[in-house]
């Protein structure tokens, strides 16, 4: 099968296009004319064309400063950041714009896209969880002065996402205390989810763990602190038959609580 060519003309009056507009934006951007600039960079934004828009505004952002223009700007300026992918800057102008106009109507926005940003910015739930907490924050202080903002919905959906990413984070650590031999501390850090996280689906599982933890922690102990914590591990397993008499770990569970029995009378 032969390629598809494209016809030498086209390839000419594409070249053309591509050049003649580089050279409009560079003529715009080099330009005195303000009311130029302002009109071509709306018109950039407008046309989704934001690395363009982001420039002229911000050779702009100075000079409208305290004009009738210069709140718009200062919107779109940081909207051109967002559409960027470029959330710590375009947190920074949200926070600001809604700092600098509190009475526009478009400072009620601007705060929740700054809290949007910082979920943006969020990573994953292996990796450092500092803006996540932030994002929870901000979004926390918008729903306190915003509850009747249509947006507080969607804020506390996000609110939900970013602890479930948290509690992640923490089930994966003490998973990995467990894997690794480290038993008291993966212990603690499974009683720590529960009390964080107490409406958790997976509570049940992690009191669980907290009978399967203090059993091998019990287990490898030296002989002369066995006793507390077999006993320990029957206490753990109490509170998950109290506290989840449904659960699907019970039966597991029992078995543990059976065999810290049995060594404790042997132990006496």
């Amino acid at each position: 099968m032969r390629a598809t060519r494209i016809p030498l003309l086209l390839i000419v009056v594409l070249t053309m296009l591509i050049g003649a507009s580089c050279n409009t934006f560079d003529k715009v951007k080099k330009s005195n004319d303000i009311n130029l600039k302002l009109t071509k960079a709306n018109e950039y934004f407008e046309k989704k064309k934001y690395s363009q828009a982001n420039e002229l505004y911000h050779d702009l952002l100075p000079v409208l400063r305290g004009t009738k223009n210069y709140e718009q700007l200062f919107y779109r300026y940081a909207y051109s950041f967002y559409y960027l992918h470029d959330y710590p800057t375009a947190s920074l102008y949200f926070k600001n714009f809604s700092e600098y106009f509190p009475t526009s109507k478009d400072a009620e926005e601007c705060e929740y896209m700054n809290a949007l940003c910082l979920v943006k910015m969020a990573p994953k739930a292996s990796l450092d969880q500092t803006n996540t907490i932030k994002s929870m924050e901000a979004l926390q202080s918008f729903i306190n002065t915003h509850q009747q903002s249509s947006r507080v919905r969607e804020a506390d959906t996000l609110i939900e996402e970013a602890r479930k990413k948290l509690e992640k984070k923490d089930a994966n650590a003490a998973k990995l205390y467990y894997n690794i031999g480290q038993y008291k501390a993966a212990t603690f850090c499974y009683k720590n989810i529960i009390n964080v996280y107490p409406e958790s689906p997976s509570a049940d599982f992690y009191q669980f763990m907290v009978v399967k933890s203090n059993y091998e922690y019990a287990r490898k102990s030296v002989s002369n602190k066995q006793a507390e914590r077999y006993a320990s591990t029957i206490e753990a397993y109490k509170e998950l038959k109290e506290i989840f008499p449904n659960s699907a770990y019970l039966k597991e569970a029992a078995h543990f609580e059976l065999l810290a029995n049995n060594n404790l009378k042997k132990l006496k």
